[in-house]
């Protein structure tokens, strides 16, 4: 029944792989009719499982007249199937004391659910019906439209958020991944049930769903299960079919926009974010970035911190982030502080970066910078929900799965040079400069631009 071929050990290629994880931990892969894509951690000893149903699509796959069509389908599937009321759906989980949910991401979407061991089948029969067979009604969609307007507004009262969705739409230019995921007010208004039907019909489909899942579970009956419940739904599951291929990670061209932009807000305190391209997920320097991120602001011993808040008390909350994508991604460094603050606080983001490319991190720092990291993965995995998680980006972004072993490995490898070399390439790339707060949107702050 399912396609099996044994493949090199961490390399999710077609078939089945079977990897030993400490503990006793095996994880599993299938192909399944249809191209489904099937990937199980059994942990031994657990009583839960945590199922998640991916969709490799995201807010920067939408059409021109679909923005906004992939967070509303979030909303959506737990509107009702043709078998399942929204009650009928929420009641499955509620009486068995699960917990059911969504996340919808630039270039994924996953409906997940936290179960009993023993629940585990109906999780999967519950999520593959909204998966299969959502009606998307018109009354709901209707509905959940002005909830989404809710939800958005109630994002662009906050400006921290304000500031992250305008430094991101700057840095990215017109990469679709510069658009923000719920959509704008303009989109959601206008995007027709027509658009979202369509964008739900483009992409759930056999060949993009991955199904990840941790736990106390069986992987032969899971993908028993899962077969059972796409079939039952009238999904066609060619044996022949093969998953879609994974995106390209090529990286993109960012015609985004260096320098600064003010966006008034009547607000106590300025947000800050400086920042530029980066790497893309697939790079390998992706453990170098962690490293880089955990020295220059990932904590309270962390550069930034200590620098701006303990020795100068100027802000609250600093910190260095990066995200990645397929084919682009960005670094950027956040403080919030007073608004007579924030020409300091600039000066003193910039210099914290500049002096690590220049004189880059000692042996101390590299150490507690990978203890950090080591101890931050080794606690995130000790639920199920993070392994599942775990497992559905190594599908949908790479295709290799690395254990925790390999991953520390991966992290301790880092080299001070490497730190530097990555500083060095940040720090001589054009900034963007974004910053929300109560100032009009031409001024300066003595920057000279």
């Amino acid at each position: 029944m399912f396609r099996s071929e044994q493949a090199v050990e961490g390399q999710l290629a077609p078939g089945q792989v079977v990897s030993g994880q400490p503990g006793g931990a095996v994880v599993r892969r299938s192909v399944l009719p249809g191209g489904v894509r099937v990937l199980t951690e059994s942990m031994p000893g657990q009583r839960s499982a945590t199922i998640g149903f991916w969709v490799g699509v995201g807010s920067r796959d939408e059409a021109d007249d679909q923005h906004g069509s992939t967070h509303f389908l979030e909303h959506l599937l737990f509107k009702g199937t043709a078998r399942r009321t929204a009650l009928d759906i929420a009641s499955a989980f509620d009486e068995v004391g699960g917990e059911s949910n969504a996340a919808t991401a630039k270039e994924s979407t996953c409906y997940y659910a936290r179960v009993l061991d023993s629940d585990v089948a109906m999780a999967i029969e519950v999520i593959a019906d909204m998966i299969t067979s959502a009606v998307l009604d018109t009354e709901e969609l209707e509905a959940e439209r002005e909830v989404i307007l809710e939800e958005i507004a109630m994002d662009s009262d906050d400006p921290t958020d304000v500031a992250h969705e305008k430094f991101v739409a700057a840095v990215l230019g017109n990469h679709p991944l510069g658009r923000p995921i719920g959509g704008t007010p303009e989109a959601i208004k206008e995007v027709s049930r027509d658009s979202v039907w369509q964008h739900y019909r483009r992409y759930y489909r056999p060949d993009e769903l991955v199904i990840t899942a941790a736990g106390g579970l069986d992987h032969d009956v899971v993908c028993a299960r899962v077969l059972e419940a796409l079939s039952s739904a009238g999904w066609q599951l060619d044996p022949a079919a093969a998953p879609v291929p994974r995106r390209n990670t090529e990286f993109a061209a960012i015609s985004g926009t260096a320098g600064l932009q003010v966006f008034h807000r009547q607000v106590e305190q300025a947000n800050i974010i400086m920042g530029c391209p980066s790497i893309v997920a697939t790079d390998e320097r992706r453990f170098v970035m962690s490293v880089l991120n955990a020295i220059l602001g990932g904590g309270m011993s962390s550069r930034l911190f200590q620098e701006i808040r303990e020795k100068r008390g100027l802000v609250y909350s600093t910190y260095s982030f990066s995200s990645a994508y397929a084919d682009a991604g960005y670094f950027g460094m956040y403080a919030g502080c007073s608004p007579q603050k924030v020409p300091q606080v600039l000066g003193l983001l910039a210099a914290e970066l500049e002096k690590l490319a220049a004189e880059g991190i000692s042996a101390e720092e590299l150490r507690k910078a990978t203890g950090q990291l080591s101890g931050g993965i080794v606690l995130a995995l000790e639920d199920t929900g993070s392994r599942m998680s775990r497992l559905g980006r190594a599908e949908l972004v790479s295709g290799e799965f690395l254990d925790i072993d390999q991953t520390l490995e991966r992290i301790h490898a880092v080299t001070a040079e490497q730190v530097q070399e990555l500083a060095r390439e940040l720090a001589a790339a054009p900034r963007t400069i974004t910053v929300v707060g109560p100032f009009e949107e031409d001024e300066t702050f003595g920057l000279s631009l």
